[in-house]
């Protein structure tokens, strides 16, 4: 999320080669992502070759947002 939330899109591959994990394992986390309505899809043909680009969602920028509030809070609370 933190690399979406950075970026205005980012290909499959591109979020492969960021993230250094698997097809099967980015797969999985886009489909959870995208089912919880956190990340949105955009197919498009770049040189009559698909590409798959990924975006941030509105849902998904707020609930990133809440996740760094809690964060933040934990550490307050560990006086770090």
């Amino acid at each position: 999320m933190s690399a979406l939330a950075v970026n205005d899109f980012l290909d499959f591959t591109s979020l492969k080669e960021l993230l250094d994990v698997t097809d099967g394992n980015l797969a999985t986390h886009i489909k959870k992502l995208e089912q919880e309505s956190f990340i949105g899809v955009k197919k498009v043909f770049i040189d009559r070759k698909p590409n798959t680009r990924y975006f941030i969602t509105k849902e998904g920028r707020s609930a990133f947002q809440k996740h760094l509030d809690a964060l933040e809070q934990i550490i307050k609370s560990q006086g770090l």
